[in-house]
């Protein structure tokens, strides 16, 4: 997508690799919509460490960073025995798959390097495969952005008013999204139509980082605190959901995602509105039978209890806000059924949560 920066629009990817300086380059998105800043991670324990601290977020998004940090510490391996090297690309995967458990799409993507980089017989073979297959799996994860907008586009009509809730768009993908794909391929063919964005405390994703993107791309939108939607519901002025998901289990359609996803769903089913979640291939998980089973990552109680914003000195600030001697929860998804989902919105198509392991073969899924 473009990036505005000076009057200009420049095109821009959330994740990228130096080759020469074996750097992942991310966008740093704690510090948006207030700045935008490219960093970048010089070996796979930074790389880690920003999906855990979020400088890098979304299923997609992570999901290319990790299959990178793969390998760029594949890369910086220094010796020619393939037995250490495999004992060190162990230590790489199991680095980056620990930093955001909920998500499946660095497992996900990593799996598809490590498949790749089998096929080499030398350690410099095995690098130089790495890379490749980390490239495609990013180039594969935009295409699929891409799919998921032309099928999702039909369902947005003028006029429409739109629900999304915390950030599936192209900060959370290498470009496009997933949420916001059909947004965008809507606007491309001429429709008009107004998104709301919730907020999505703890984290504000919805207030700083999708409404920055739609703004961005000057599509209309607003603002809503999260539990202000069931009364938007309730009034007939929202006509369509559409959310992104970190998990989708291919067996059962149940689906993971930013915590209040599950409370939109009820609300939305309360009121007869669609209710979609687009995921590119790469969120579904073909393994797990149940969706308790899913991990749910609990956050650090400082996210609930204060909030992060920009001073008049344009100094980026924590603010404690909750009483000061109070504790705090903090899960960071939550667990929607299938029957509170009307579709999912894949590259393939739209399909119905529960026929997805019908059309595990149409889907990728070849065991």
């Amino acid at each position: 997508m473009n990036v505005i920066q000076g009057g200009r629009a420049r095109p821009c990817r959330t994740v990228a690799f130096d080759r020469p300086a074996n750097s992942v380059l991310l966008i740093e998105q704690r510090l948006l919509p207030h700045e935008f800043k490219i960093v970048a991670t010089k070996n796979f324990r930074e790389t880690a460490a920003a999906i855990r601290t979020m400088v890098v977020r979304g299923a997609g998004a992570i999901g290319a960073t990790a299959a990178y940090g793969l390998a760029q510490g594949a890369l910086a391996f220094r010796s020619t025995s393939l037995a250490k090297f495999n004992q060190h690309v162990d230590t790489v995967y199991q680095t980056l798959k620990e930093a955001r458990p909920t998500a499946v799409d660095p497992v996900n993507a990593m799996n598809e390097v490590r498949t790749v980089m089998r096929l080499g017989e030398t350690v410099p073979e095995q690098q130089v495969l790495a890379l490749a297959a980390a490239e495609e799996f990013a180039s594969s994860d935009v295409e699929h952005c891409r799919a998921i907008g032309q099928h999702g586009a039909r369902l947005i009509r003028n006029g429409m008013r739109l629900l999304t809730h915390c950030n599936a768009g192209w900060l959370a993908f290498v470009d496009i999204g997933s949420a916001t794909a059909p947004m965008y391929a809507a606007q491309a063919q001429g429709k008009q139509f107004h998104v709301f964005c919730d907020e999505t405390r703890p984290r504000s994703q919805g207030a700083t980082l999708t409404a920055w993107e739609l703004s961005q791309q000057k599509i209309s939108h607003q603002i809503i605190a999260d539990n202000a939607a069931g009364h938007l519901m309730q009034r007939g002025e929202i006509d369509l959901v559409i959310v992104g998901s970190d998990r989708v289990l291919g067996r059962t359609g149940e689906v993971a995602n930013k915590i209040g996803t599950y409370t939109k769903a009820v609300l939305a089913h309360r009121h007869q509105i669609p209710f979609y979640v687009a995921i590119p291939l790469s969120t579904i998980d073909w393994n797990l039978k149940r969706g308790l089973d899913i991990p749910i990552e609990e956050r650090e109680e400082a996210e609930v209890l204060g909030a992060w914003g920009i001073t008049s000195a344009k100094k980026r600030e924590y603010i404690r806000v909750a009483n000061p001697t109070s504790g705090a929860r903090n899960p960071g998804f939550d667990v929607t059924p299938p029957e509170l989902i009307t579709g999912i919105i894949t590259p393939m198509g739209l399909i119905k949560p529960k026929d997805l392991w019908k059309r595990r073969g149409d889907l990728g899924h070849s065991a």
